[in-house]
């Protein structure tokens, strides 16, 4: 590399540091964004529009009239990909423009930037094994997992200052972190054993959707009694941002609660169950943000 290249490169950097912050909350909410578009590509049928994977079909990349509005909703989601990727490689120049001030970002935001052609790659195997539902479960929670790194990044560079729980404390917001992935691992599961296949003709988990959606329910309850000990317990103590997390998971349990029984009880009609799946993308964000006040920041 010249010396010339070196200094624009480094010249980008700086100024995209000034945009560290911006960029990160960009990392989130496309992250997230991706979540509902995957989603709406399985709501739609859409799954298998582009029946092969890295090409739409076998003699093009992209989608030919024939496979009509699925075809172009499944590759409009693969497109998707690159804006995920130039956002979070924007982030990632932005942070090493500012390396010495926040070395963490640098990590962080090189995580989130390998994720998303991680996340290419496992489309592509869910394309390849016709939707297998297990793995289609796997693709969603590698999302809900980088979601939580981005919520991570953003209070590495703008978190609220904040004193340190009490141990028994962090463990109770330790227990409603796991138990929150626990959710939305069952979350997935339910869909699975459902009728939202992605294509009428992939196969479904087996197991009984009904069953399933009760042990989901159970599961919420439990997080959400969770997450009424960590709101009580950080009041008393004093811990104002652990208070302020625990309440917004709160209200994003009672929402996502709402929406779950309301798609229950009306067959679950797809754009329900495209509003639950952004809830668990910010289900996915609230519980790391809970974790992550019980740490103190100076």
């Amino acid at each position: 590399m010249t010396t010339q290249t070196e200094s624009r490169l480094t010249a980008v950097q700086r100024r995209l540091g000034e945009r560290l912050v911006p960029l990160a909350w960009a990392n989130l909410v496309a992250n997230i964004a991706i979540v509902v578009t995957g989603g709406a590509v399985r709501l739609t049928g859409s799954g298998l529009g582009c029946p092969t994977w890295p090409r739409c079909t076998d003699e093009s990349y992209l989608p030919h009239g024939a496979l009509g509005v699925h075809g172009a909703i499944e590759f409009g989601n693969r497109m998707l990909t690159y804006v995920l990727v130039v956002i979070a490689v924007a982030c990632w120049l932005a942070a090493r423009g500012r390396a010495a001030e926040h070395p963490l970002a640098v990590r962080l935001s090189t995580i989130i930037a390998l994720g998303i052609p991680a996340q290419a790659l496992l489309g592509g195997v869910t394309v390849l094994t016709d939707l297998n539902p297990w793995i289609v479960a796997f693709h969603l929670l590698v999302s809900m997992a980088i979601v939580g790194v981005c919520v991570l990044l953003l209070d590495h560079l703008r978190g609220p200052t904040r004193a340190s729980a009490p141990l028994p404390l962090r463990r109770a917001a330790l227990a409603t972190f796991a138990v929150g992935w626990a959710v939305l691992y069952l979350g997935t599961v339910v869909t699975g054993s459902g009728p939202h296949s992605g294509d009428l003709e992939s196969k479904r988990t087996g197991l009984d959707p009904q069953v399933m959606s009760h042990v989901h329910a159970w599961s919420v309850y439990a997080l959400v009694a969770l997450t009424l000990l960590v709101l009580w317990w950080s009041r008393r103590t004093g811990l104002l941002v652990l208070h302020r997390a625990a309440r917004l998971l709160l209200l994003v349990e009672l929402a996502q609660g709402t929406i779950g029984f309301w798609q229950y009880f009306t067959d679950l009609p797809e754009i329900l169950v495209g509003i639950h799946m952004l809830g668990a993308g910010v289900t996915s964000a609230a519980i790391t943000w809970v974790l992550i006040a019980t740490r103190a920041r100076r």
